[in-house]
């Protein structure tokens, strides 16, 4: 998946606006998106203010990542590099957009079978995204460091949307059954282990929007155990970037051979 520089420009800002606008569509709409939210609670549902919280400052790192966009001179031999690394992830980030904007009009008619298509298309794209396709993030480079922060927050709150999602859908007001407690164990220790800083603090922050709106649902055992999940990923997250750092701080030819490595790595 591929799209020209022109159509890059274009694409990424257009799918930012639409997904922005359907955000403002599910707040102000009747029902809103905390209604739907209120009347489908279960095993998987956060408090909703995390979600507010995650997606205000995230706002304004893809904001600063469209600005690289639009500003970096494609004749200018280094700024050139840093434009192909904003490029590839272009198509990944319009689709996700597009996925969420559409979302929204689904969760909001209380169509949450349908609405949990685009989460699994959105949230299993970021997430094939950043652990194939994406180079190692470069230090040195704010381009390389941008994409780094767009892809990985939105793999990350992609996981929370899937379980929230999926558990608003079809597992309404049930508790969760020992096989989802242990797959939800298994799951987000597995890709903490899999993680840089970006990605794993997102996932111990969803652990976290869990335990606590989970708390306030009632179900405090469940709550609890999520809580622990949230240590156990950030200590699995934090072992796993202390025994391999996972940026690389070159410029140039040098960071081009550490990123060929790193896939080579994954080959």
């Amino acid at each position: 998946m591929g799209v020209s520089l022109s159509t890059a420009r274009y694409l990424a800002p257009a799918s930012f606006a639409y997904d922005f606008a359907a955000q403002q569509y599910g707040l102000w709409s009747s029902p809103n998106m905390q209604d739907i939210h209120d009347k489908n609670l279960s095993f998987f549902s956060p408090n909703p203010y995390f979600i507010g919280a995650f997606f205000f400052p995230q706002q304004f790192f893809q904001l600063a990542w469209l600005y690289r966009l639009w500003k970096l001179d494609e004749r200018n031999p280094q700024e050139q590099k840093e434009l192909e690394t904003i490029r590839k992830f272009v198509p990944y980030y319009a689709l996700g957009n597009v996925c969420i904007g559409t979302w929204m009009f689904f969760w909001n008619s209380n169509r949450l079978d349908i609405s949990n298509i685009f989460v699994i298309v959105n949230t299993t794209t970021q997430l094939w995204y950043c652990f194939t396709q994406l180079e190692p993030m470069n230090t040195r480079s704010w381009s390389s460091i941008l994409t780094h922060v767009v892809a990985k927050t939105f793999a990350g709150i992609g996981v929370l949307d899937l379980l929230h999602n999926t558990s608003a859908a079809y597992f309404v007001g049930e508790t969760p059954s020992t096989l989802v407690k242990a797959a939800t164990a298994v799951g987000f220790l597995g890709l903490g282990a899999c993680s840089d800083w970006i990605l794993g603090g997102c996932l111990v922050y969803n652990l976290v929007g869990l335990s606590v709106g989970q708390a306030a649902y009632g179900d405090k055992s469940w709550s609890t155990m999520l809580g622990a999940y949230a240590v156990g990923t950030a200590a699995v997250v934090g072992l796993r970037n202390y025994m391999r750092p996972p940026y690389v701080t070159k410029s140039g030819e040098g960071y081009a051979q550490a990123a060929q490595d790193e896939v080579d790595d994954r080959v």
